[in-house]
């Protein structure tokens, strides 16, 4: 059969010395796949595919193009690698139109071998490459493709389409950790870490590539508007706002500069509104002034046709084009008449002006600049060493717990408490009480100042405790503590194995903290708001483990609850130092122990004078422990 051919043509290519295949062939099963796989690492070849639509490389003295796309690839400096073949056909079709030339394309298809990671040090290596394009489905080894990632997009743009953003959806799992890592959190947080610039559409990607392939990086995210409409520019002033962009009034010597080169009737307060009388050169003078001072990070210039220019023979996107020099900032046209969705305009001096027919989709295009700018700008940090930490005493307990329970499953109070003491993760103090009597001693012994204490129920597999009533606040004497321990016991019978007595947590900003292990992409450690509405409100942020500096201080400013934190509206900032602690602890935590599969610190009671935690859950499963950066291959 042609399949079964398929794996016979490998083999004897390999017998014959070929170094790599390139196989197109798509519905190999998976006695089929493994023969062909078989040949390929026999005989020490390189395999593209299969159900792929083939590579190309348009270097000199190379010049292959074994695609069946309709049109063949132009010589350029952007690498493109798709899984998809319809994705590559359109990532092709688009780069043509922009005039970007294509240095090598890889359809990677079904994956077997050659990958994603592949490519990125291909490029990193070729002397041709300043521009990688990515569409990957699916991730051998995400931290070996971090860390490449992290290293080629210093020194050029990685992009990429996020594919299969709804297919997780929220997990379907216990604790609030799990439900909060779906899929598209995880991807996220993989991007970010390796400053790939990640789109939700190919058209996005290709709004991207051509700005940060034509254009200077900006220093920041102030944007100064230019438009010879009023309405046009507040359109455009609307969208820099709501991408997350600052259209900040410009100062008044700027603002005087600037009325003194325009027509009459002219604002500059931001945006600038030239009128429709603006001439040519005017526009070119004002775009320059702009651009060269330092009250803003880059310059967008909405215009439209109107019949004062058509009168006069100006041809203000001239203006744009014909700049005596490069300019050291970003400038981007919107032409709302514009039939592409985004075009490189040539300009003299040996450079391009992207131009947006929508400026919903110049912004977004900036906020993709300024982020890697900012990226890029952000020391290179390690993972910090950590005292009082027993790695040893943690795996023991792990190992202790999967021999008593093979299946795994949640941790004991007592066990869970010890596990988090080896990683110095504070506590709350707290009792474990079996009977009444327990619970009443250790009301008296661990109540505060106010004598009051908290009773929460426990039994294998509880997690929200709140949805079902299985804890007691404010307790205040023997009496009511007695109480309620016999409404514990009245309601949840022989299921309830203890109880857990705390004293009641003076008052902070509930937070919460976890790590799930994913089994693609390794453990991913979630913050945000705490409580009992952290899945209603979804306030979250995730890094991949482990954690450096850089990544727990993204976590800490990147929710919304995030102000919260470093003192709203005049109250006093959290013990930030603590938290960052808390997190490199957990992070730590998960990556000595991959038989971690969920941690859960819900609340986390956060003030000025300290941190600490009032309930944590931990979940093992037997897992046998691998090397992060070894690709799993078929």
């Amino acid at each position: 059969t042609l399949f079964r051919s398929v794996a016979d043509v490998a083999e004897e290519c390999g017998r014959l010395g070929v170094r790599a295949l390139l196989v197109v062939s798509a519905g190999l099963d998976h006695q089929q796949a493994d023969a062909l796989l078989g040949a390929s690492r026999r005989h020490g070849m390189r395999l593209v595919g299969p159900n792929c639509l083939g590579l190309a490389n348009t270097e000199d003295g190379v010049s292959l193009d074994a695609t069946f796309a309709a049109q063949h690839p132009g010589p350029g400096t952007a690498g493109v690698a798709v899984q998809s073949g319809g994705v590559g056909i359109a990532l092709l079709d688009g780069l043509a139109r922009l005039g970007i030339g294509v240095s090598s394309f890889v359809s990677l298809g079904d994956k077997y071998d050659v990958s994603g990671n592949d490519l990125l040090q291909w490029w990193e290596s070729d002397g041709h490459t300043d521009l990688a394009l990515l569409h990957l489905e699916s991730f051998g080894n995400p931290r070996a493709f971090s860390r490449t990632a992290r290293r080629v997009a210093r020194t050029m743009p990685v992009l990429t389409v996020d594919a299969g953003r709804t297919e997780a959806g929220r997990r379907a799992a216990a604790s609030h950790t799990a439900a909060a890592a779906t899929r598209t959190m995880t991807r996220q947080a993989l991007f970010t870490q390796a400053g790939i610039t990640a789109t939700r559409t190919i058209g996005e990607l290709l709004d991207a590539a051509a700005l940060l392939h034509s254009q200077p990086l900006p220093h920041g995210t102030k944007v100064a508007v230019v438009s010879n409409a009023g309405g046009v520019g507040v359109l455009a002033a609307d969208a820099c706002t709501e991408a997350g962009l600052d259209v900040p009034p410009l100062d008044t010597d700027l603002m005087d500069q600037l009325l003194a080169l325009l027509p009459k009737g002219a604002t500059a307060a931001n945006p600038v509104d030239t009128t429709a009388a603006v001439g040519e050169d005017q526009l070119r003078v004002c775009v320059d002034r702009l651009a060269r001072h330092g009250a803003v990070d880059a310059v967008l210039v909405a215009l439209v046709p109107t019949a004062v220019a058509a009168a006069t023979g100006e041809d203000l996107v001239r203006a744009l084009t014909d700049a005596p020099a490069p300019l050291p900032r970003p400038v981007l046209a919107v032409l709302p008449a514009q039939g592409a969705r985004v075009e490189l305009l040539q300009a003299d001096a040996d450079t391009t002006v992207p131009a947006y027919a929508d400026a919903q989709d110049a912004a977004r295009a900036l906020v993709h600049s300024a982020t890697r700018a900012q990226w890029l700008n952000a020391p290179v940090e390690s993972v910090p060493k950590l005292k009082n930490v027993d790695t040893e005493r943690a795996k023991a307990l792990a190992a202790e717990f999967l021999h008593a329970h093979p299946e795994g499953g949640w941790l004991d109070p007592r066990t869970t408490a010890a596990l988090a003491g080896c990683y110095a993760i504070p506590q709350i103090p707290w009792a474990w009480a079996t009977d009444e009597d327990e619970a009443v001693a250790a009301a008296q012994r661990l109540a505060g100042p106010d004598a009051r204490v908290v009773m929460k129920a426990h039994w294998p597999g509880l997690v929200h405790k709140s949805q079902q009533h299985a804890i007691h606040l404010g307790l205040q004497n023997s009496a009511q503590v007695r109480a309620a321990h016999r409404d514990l016991v009245t309601r949840f019978g022989d299921v309830l194995t203890g109880v857990v007595v705390q004293p009641l947590a003076e008052r902070g900003t509930e937070l919460f903290a976890g790590v799930v292990q994913d089994e693609v992409f390794g453990p991913l450690v979630v913050f945000g708001l705490g409580g009992t509405a952290t899945e209603l409100l979804a306030d979250y942020a995730a890094r991949l483990a482990p954690l450096t500096d850089r990544d727990v201080h993204d976590l800490l400013t990147s929710p919304r609850c995030s102000p919260l934190l470093f003192g709203y509206g005049g109250s006093p900032a959290v013990d930030i130092t603590g938290l960052e602690q808390l997190l490199h602890r957990l992070s730590r935590m998960a990556g000595d122990l991959p038989q971690l599969t969920e941690a859960d610190l819900n609340p986390v009671l956060a003030g000025p004078h300290g941190v600490t935690t009032l309930d944590i859950r931990v979940r093992l499963n037997p897992r046998l422990p691998h090397d992060p950066y070894l690709r799993r291959l078929r």
